[in-house]
Protein backbone atom coordinates (compact mmCIF):
# COMPACT_ATOMS: atom_id res chain seq x y z
CA UNK A 1 0.00 0.00 0.00
CA UNK A 2 2.92 2.45 1.09
CA UNK A 3 4.09 1.67 -2.59
CA UNK A 4 1.22 3.15 -4.38
CA UNK A 5 1.06 5.96 -2.30
CA UNK A 6 4.59 6.61 -3.69
CA UNK A 7 4.04 6.08 -6.85
CA UNK A 8 0.80 7.21 -7.04
CA UNK A 9 1.99 11.32 -5.48
CA UNK A 10 5.12 10.24 -8.07
CA UNK A 11 2.95 9.98 -11.28
CA UNK A 12 0.52 13.05 -10.21
CA UNK A 13 3.96 14.99 -9.77
CA UNK A 14 5.21 13.95 -12.78
CA UNK A 15 2.06 14.72 -15.05
CA UNK A 16 1.42 18.41 -13.18
CA UNK A 17 5.22 19.08 -14.08
CA UNK A 18 4.97 18.10 -17.60
CA UNK A 19 1.87 20.44 -18.00
CA UNK A 20 3.18 23.30 -16.83
CA UNK A 21 6.25 22.72 -18.59
CA UNK A 22 8.78 22.26 -15.99
CA UNK A 23 12.19 20.67 -17.47
CA UNK A 24 12.51 16.86 -16.73
CA UNK A 25 9.00 16.58 -15.59
CA UNK A 26 8.99 12.89 -14.67
CA UNK A 27 12.35 13.22 -12.17
CA UNK A 28 11.52 16.52 -10.23
CA UNK A 29 7.61 16.07 -10.18
CA UNK A 30 8.13 12.76 -8.38
CA UNK A 31 10.95 14.06 -6.30
CA UNK A 32 9.13 16.89 -5.18
CA UNK A 33 5.60 15.13 -4.66
CA UNK A 34 7.24 12.35 -2.89
CA UNK A 35 9.09 14.97 -0.42
CA UNK A 36 6.50 17.08 -0.15
CA UNK A 37 3.83 13.79 0.48
CA UNK A 38 6.17 11.74 3.14
CA UNK A 39 6.86 14.77 5.32
CA UNK A 40 3.00 15.33 5.45
CA UNK A 41 1.69 12.57 5.80
CA UNK A 42 4.33 10.17 7.72
CA UNK A 43 5.06 6.68 7.64
CA UNK A 44 2.05 6.30 4.25
CA UNK A 45 5.52 6.26 2.10
CA UNK A 46 7.87 3.83 1.13
CA UNK A 47 10.65 2.69 -1.61
CA UNK A 48 12.44 -0.29 -2.38
CA UNK A 49 15.62 0.21 -3.04
CA UNK A 50 16.06 -2.29 -5.97
CA UNK A 51 13.45 -0.76 -8.01
CA UNK A 52 15.47 2.66 -7.39
CA UNK A 53 18.40 0.45 -8.59
CA UNK A 54 16.47 -0.49 -11.66
CA UNK A 55 16.20 2.93 -12.38
CA UNK A 56 19.90 3.53 -12.43
CA UNK A 57 20.88 0.82 -14.14
CA UNK A 58 18.72 2.05 -16.93
CA UNK A 59 20.02 5.34 -16.58
CA UNK A 60 23.41 3.56 -16.63
CA UNK A 61 23.02 1.86 -19.85
CA UNK A 62 22.48 5.32 -21.16
CA UNK A 63 25.26 6.30 -20.29
CA UNK A 64 26.92 3.91 -21.29
CA UNK A 65 26.08 4.11 -24.72
CA UNK A 66 27.55 7.52 -24.91
CA UNK A 67 31.03 6.18 -23.66
CA UNK A 68 32.42 5.57 -27.46
CA UNK A 69 36.01 5.02 -28.51
CA UNK A 70 35.97 8.65 -29.86
CA UNK A 71 34.32 9.97 -26.46
CA UNK A 72 37.03 7.74 -24.09
CA UNK A 73 39.92 9.73 -26.14
CA UNK A 74 38.52 12.65 -25.64
CA UNK A 75 38.38 12.10 -22.07
CA UNK A 76 41.58 10.78 -21.84
CA UNK A 77 42.82 14.54 -23.66
CA UNK A 78 40.92 16.25 -21.14
CA UNK A 79 42.35 14.14 -17.98
CA UNK A 80 44.36 17.50 -16.77
CA UNK A 81 41.83 19.81 -16.64
CA UNK A 82 39.28 17.35 -15.14
CA UNK A 83 41.69 17.60 -12.27
CA UNK A 84 41.63 20.99 -11.90
CA UNK A 85 37.76 21.78 -11.78
CA UNK A 86 38.01 19.04 -9.61
CA UNK A 87 40.14 20.17 -7.37
CA UNK A 88 38.87 23.82 -7.39
CA UNK A 89 35.43 22.73 -6.81
CA UNK A 90 37.42 20.65 -3.43
CA UNK A 91 38.06 23.99 -2.43
CA UNK A 92 35.25 25.85 -2.55
CA UNK A 93 33.37 23.00 -0.57
CA UNK A 94 36.27 23.27 2.44
CA UNK A 95 35.44 26.50 2.86
CA UNK A 96 31.66 26.47 2.29
CA UNK A 97 32.07 23.85 5.19
CA UNK A 98 34.45 26.55 7.51
CA UNK A 99 31.81 29.27 6.79
CA UNK A 100 29.05 26.78 8.01
CA UNK A 101 31.16 25.69 10.74
CA UNK A 102 31.54 29.35 12.10
CA UNK A 103 27.98 30.34 11.47
CA UNK A 104 26.15 27.64 13.09
CA UNK A 105 26.70 25.08 16.42
CA UNK A 106 27.57 22.53 13.88
CA UNK A 107 31.53 21.09 14.28
CA UNK A 108 33.49 21.55 11.41
CA UNK A 109 33.93 17.76 10.30
CA UNK A 110 30.60 17.40 9.93
CA UNK A 111 29.79 20.63 7.72
CA UNK A 112 32.89 19.18 5.48
CA UNK A 113 31.25 15.73 5.23
CA UNK A 114 27.80 17.25 4.33
CA UNK A 115 29.31 19.73 1.81
CA UNK A 116 31.50 17.27 -0.61
CA UNK A 117 29.31 17.04 -2.98
CA UNK A 118 28.48 14.04 -5.69
CA UNK A 119 28.98 11.07 -2.81
CA UNK A 120 25.77 10.68 -0.53
CA UNK A 121 26.48 7.33 0.07
CA UNK A 122 29.89 7.78 0.86
CA UNK A 123 30.32 10.77 3.40
CA UNK A 124 27.12 8.91 5.18
CA UNK A 125 29.08 5.94 5.62
CA UNK A 126 32.19 8.03 6.50
CA UNK A 127 30.26 9.49 8.92
CA UNK A 128 29.10 6.32 10.79
CA UNK A 129 32.51 5.75 11.10
CA UNK A 130 33.80 8.72 12.32
CA UNK A 131 33.91 10.30 15.84
CA UNK A 132 31.97 13.38 16.25
CA UNK A 133 29.66 13.76 13.57
CA UNK A 134 26.37 14.41 13.48
CA UNK A 135 24.91 11.91 10.55
CA UNK A 136 21.39 13.41 10.05
CA UNK A 137 22.69 16.84 9.72
CA UNK A 138 25.54 15.62 7.05
CA UNK A 139 22.63 13.63 5.15
CA UNK A 140 20.06 16.72 5.42
CA UNK A 141 23.01 18.87 3.88
CA UNK A 142 23.92 16.68 1.59
CA UNK A 143 20.68 15.72 0.24
CA UNK A 144 19.48 19.45 0.04
CA UNK A 145 22.17 20.18 -2.15
CA UNK A 146 21.05 17.50 -4.27
CA UNK A 147 17.81 18.95 -4.54
CA UNK A 148 18.72 22.34 -4.70
CA UNK A 149 21.13 21.35 -7.72
CA UNK A 150 18.71 19.24 -8.90
CA UNK A 151 16.04 21.89 -9.14
CA UNK A 152 18.15 24.91 -10.25
CA UNK A 153 20.37 23.56 -13.07
CA UNK A 154 17.70 21.91 -15.15
CA UNK A 155 15.88 25.78 -14.77
CA UNK A 156 19.79 27.65 -15.51
CA UNK A 157 19.79 25.22 -18.22
CA UNK A 158 16.81 26.31 -20.22
CA UNK A 159 17.24 29.59 -19.49
CA UNK A 160 18.09 32.37 -22.24
CA UNK A 161 21.70 32.85 -20.02
CA UNK A 162 22.76 29.46 -20.98
CA UNK A 163 20.97 29.92 -24.83
CA UNK A 164 18.72 26.86 -24.56
CA UNK A 165 15.17 28.08 -25.28
CA UNK A 166 14.09 25.12 -26.26
CA UNK A 167 9.81 24.79 -25.84
CA UNK A 168 8.82 21.83 -24.53
CA UNK A 169 6.90 20.51 -27.61
CA UNK A 170 11.01 20.95 -29.08
CA UNK A 171 12.61 19.17 -26.40
CA UNK A 172 10.33 16.40 -26.75
CA UNK A 173 10.90 16.04 -30.38
CA UNK A 174 14.82 15.99 -29.55
CA UNK A 175 14.52 13.56 -27.10
CA UNK A 176 12.15 11.39 -29.18
CA UNK A 177 14.11 11.07 -32.22
CA UNK A 178 17.07 10.12 -30.10
CA UNK A 179 15.08 7.03 -28.26
CA UNK A 180 13.67 4.25 -29.84
CA UNK A 181 10.56 2.22 -30.49
CA UNK A 182 10.16 -1.09 -28.18
CA UNK A 183 10.64 -3.24 -31.33
CA UNK A 184 13.34 -1.99 -32.08
CA UNK A 185 15.34 -3.01 -29.08
CA UNK A 186 15.29 -7.06 -29.65
CA UNK A 187 17.76 -8.77 -30.21
CA UNK A 188 20.52 -7.10 -28.81
CA UNK A 189 19.13 -5.30 -26.09
CA UNK A 190 18.43 -8.99 -24.28
CA UNK A 191 22.57 -9.27 -24.14
CA UNK A 192 23.28 -5.70 -22.92
CA UNK A 193 20.55 -6.19 -20.38
CA UNK A 194 21.67 -10.06 -18.97
CA UNK A 195 25.47 -7.75 -19.03
CA UNK A 196 24.21 -4.62 -17.48
CA UNK A 197 22.29 -6.35 -14.83
CA UNK A 198 25.05 -8.85 -13.24
CA UNK A 199 27.90 -6.16 -13.86
CA UNK A 200 25.48 -3.99 -11.26
CA UNK A 201 24.91 -6.68 -9.21
CA UNK A 202 28.78 -8.09 -8.66
CA UNK A 203 29.86 -4.29 -8.77
CA UNK A 204 27.50 -3.96 -5.70
CA UNK A 205 28.84 -7.12 -3.72
CA UNK A 206 32.23 -6.17 -4.31
CA UNK A 207 31.60 -2.79 -2.98
CA UNK A 208 32.68 -0.90 -6.27
CA UNK A 209 31.20 2.89 -6.14
CA UNK A 210 27.11 3.50 -7.47
CA UNK A 211 27.97 -0.12 -8.62
CA UNK A 212 24.14 -0.15 -9.82
CA UNK A 213 25.11 3.22 -11.95
CA UNK A 214 28.78 2.56 -13.01
CA UNK A 215 28.45 -1.12 -13.64
CA UNK A 216 26.27 -0.73 -16.28
CA UNK A 217 27.54 2.06 -17.83
CA UNK A 218 31.29 0.56 -17.94
CA UNK A 219 29.88 -2.79 -19.58
CA UNK A 220 27.98 -1.26 -22.03
CA UNK A 221 30.57 0.92 -22.89
CA UNK A 222 33.01 -1.83 -23.41
CA UNK A 223 30.39 -4.28 -25.61
CA UNK A 224 30.06 -1.43 -27.54
CA UNK A 225 33.83 -0.92 -28.02
CA UNK A 226 33.61 -4.69 -29.02
CA UNK A 227 31.50 -4.40 -31.83
CA UNK A 228 28.00 -5.16 -30.67
CA UNK A 229 25.35 -2.12 -31.15
CA UNK A 230 23.62 -1.11 -28.40
CA UNK A 231 20.48 -0.08 -29.07
CA UNK A 232 18.50 3.02 -27.46
CA UNK A 233 15.71 3.06 -25.20
CA UNK A 234 12.30 4.55 -25.52
CA UNK A 235 11.23 7.76 -24.13
CA UNK A 236 9.00 5.68 -21.83
CA UNK A 237 11.29 3.77 -20.19
CA UNK A 238 13.67 6.59 -19.36
CA UNK A 239 10.61 8.20 -17.94
CA UNK A 240 10.37 5.54 -15.99
CA UNK A 241 13.79 5.08 -14.91
CA UNK A 242 13.77 8.67 -13.39
CA UNK A 243 10.44 8.33 -11.74
CA UNK A 244 12.36 5.61 -10.33
CA UNK A 245 15.15 7.48 -9.31
CA UNK A 246 13.05 10.80 -7.76
CA UNK A 247 11.45 9.07 -5.49
CA UNK A 248 13.97 7.69 -3.77
CA UNK A 249 15.54 11.04 -3.55
CA UNK A 250 12.08 12.69 -1.93
CA UNK A 251 12.05 10.24 0.54
CA UNK A 252 16.06 11.16 1.81
CA UNK A 253 15.19 14.18 3.38
CA UNK A 254 13.37 14.20 6.79
CA UNK A 255 13.52 17.77 8.15
CA UNK A 256 11.44 16.71 11.45
CA UNK A 257 14.53 14.80 12.57
CA UNK A 258 16.78 18.01 13.19
CA UNK A 259 17.36 20.70 15.58
CA UNK A 260 17.74 23.84 14.92
CA UNK A 261 15.61 22.91 11.33
CA UNK A 262 15.42 26.67 10.37
CA UNK A 263 19.28 27.61 10.68
CA UNK A 264 20.54 24.10 9.37
CA UNK A 265 18.31 24.07 6.30
CA UNK A 266 18.97 27.92 5.63
CA UNK A 267 22.82 27.31 5.67
CA UNK A 268 22.30 24.17 3.67
CA UNK A 269 20.18 25.87 1.23
CA UNK A 270 22.35 28.76 0.59
CA UNK A 271 25.87 27.08 0.34
CA UNK A 272 24.13 25.11 -2.31
CA UNK A 273 23.15 28.12 -3.83
CA UNK A 274 26.95 29.62 -3.49
CA UNK A 275 28.42 26.32 -4.56
CA UNK A 276 26.03 26.79 -7.67
CA UNK A 277 27.22 29.98 -8.34
CA UNK A 278 31.09 28.59 -8.04
CA UNK A 279 30.18 25.77 -10.62
CA UNK A 280 28.58 28.28 -13.18
CA UNK A 281 31.93 30.29 -12.77
CA UNK A 282 34.59 27.30 -13.19
CA UNK A 283 32.16 26.46 -16.52
CA UNK A 284 33.06 29.64 -18.01
CA UNK A 285 37.47 28.53 -17.42
CA UNK A 286 35.80 25.21 -18.43
CA UNK A 287 34.88 27.06 -21.49
CA UNK A 288 37.93 29.13 -22.53
CA UNK A 289 39.87 25.45 -21.60
CA UNK A 290 37.73 23.32 -24.27
CA UNK A 291 35.82 24.50 -27.66
CA UNK A 292 32.26 23.30 -25.94
CA UNK A 293 28.91 25.03 -24.85
CA UNK A 294 27.46 26.63 -21.86
CA UNK A 295 25.49 24.32 -20.78
CA UNK A 296 27.76 20.88 -21.70
CA UNK A 297 30.16 22.98 -19.43
CA UNK A 298 27.90 23.53 -16.60
CA UNK A 299 26.28 19.91 -16.49
CA UNK A 300 30.20 18.68 -16.39
CA UNK A 301 30.40 20.38 -13.15
CA UNK A 302 27.52 20.86 -11.82
CA UNK A 303 27.68 19.61 -8.09
CA UNK A 304 24.55 16.97 -8.26
CA UNK A 305 24.92 12.90 -8.74
CA UNK A 306 26.15 11.95 -12.56
CA UNK A 307 22.36 10.34 -13.02
CA UNK A 308 21.16 13.14 -12.65
CA UNK A 309 23.39 15.80 -14.92
CA UNK A 310 23.36 12.73 -17.39
CA UNK A 311 19.13 12.27 -18.18
CA UNK A 312 19.38 16.36 -18.21
CA UNK A 313 21.88 16.08 -20.75
CA UNK A 314 20.74 13.38 -23.03
CA UNK A 315 17.34 15.56 -22.95
CA UNK A 316 19.17 18.55 -24.18
CA UNK A 317 21.27 17.24 -26.77
CA UNK A 318 24.55 18.42 -24.63
CA UNK A 319 28.07 16.90 -24.90
CA UNK A 320 26.72 13.45 -22.47
CA UNK A 321 30.54 11.98 -23.15
CA UNK A 322 32.13 14.83 -21.63
CA UNK A 323 29.35 15.52 -19.05
CA UNK A 324 29.47 12.09 -17.71
CA UNK A 325 33.46 12.11 -18.17
CA UNK A 326 33.64 15.22 -15.52
CA UNK A 327 30.91 13.79 -13.64
CA UNK A 328 32.63 10.32 -13.30
CA UNK A 329 36.29 11.30 -12.84
CA UNK A 330 34.79 13.77 -9.86
CA UNK A 331 32.60 10.62 -8.46
CA UNK A 332 36.11 8.46 -8.50
CA UNK A 333 37.89 11.74 -7.27
CA UNK A 334 35.12 11.36 -4.16
CA UNK A 335 34.79 7.81 -4.10
CA UNK A 336 39.11 7.08 -3.86
CA UNK A 337 40.93 9.98 -2.77
CA UNK A 338 38.63 11.90 -0.33
CA UNK A 339 37.97 9.50 2.55
CA UNK A 340 41.21 8.67 3.22
CA UNK A 341 42.49 12.04 2.80
CA UNK A 342 39.88 13.40 5.56
CA UNK A 343 40.55 10.41 7.67
CA UNK A 344 44.04 11.78 7.53
CA UNK A 345 42.89 15.15 8.48
CA UNK A 346 40.54 14.36 11.17
CA UNK A 347 43.41 12.31 13.08
CA UNK A 348 46.00 14.76 12.60
CA UNK A 349 43.30 17.24 13.91
CA UNK A 350 42.90 15.12 16.84
CA UNK A 351 46.18 14.50 17.80
CA UNK A 352 46.46 18.23 17.39
CA UNK A 353 43.63 18.91 20.13
CA UNK A 354 45.16 16.18 22.45
CA UNK A 355 49.11 17.55 22.25
CA UNK A 356 47.11 21.20 23.04
CA UNK A 357 45.02 20.02 25.58
CA UNK A 358 47.85 18.00 27.30
CA UNK A 359 49.97 19.47 30.59
CA UNK A 360 53.19 21.15 29.38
Amino acid sequence: MKLFVALTTALLGGYLFQLIHIPIPWLLGPMIAVFIGSNMFKERYAWPTPIRNAGLIIVGYTIGLSMTATALHEMAIQLPSMLLMTLLLMLLCVLLAYFISKLSRINFKTALLGSIPGGLTQMVILAEETEGINLTIVTVLQVIRLMMIVISVPLLVFSPIMGNQHTVETLIQSVTTATASWGALTPNIFIFAVVSISCALLGNKIKFPTAFLLGPAFSTAIIQLLGLHGPALPTSLINAAQIMIGIQVGLMLKPAQLNNKIQIISLAIGSSLVLLLGSFGLSFIFMQLHDISKSTALLSLAPGGMDQMGIIAHEINANLSVVVGYQLFRTFFIFFAIPPLLRMFFKYSATKKIIRNSPS
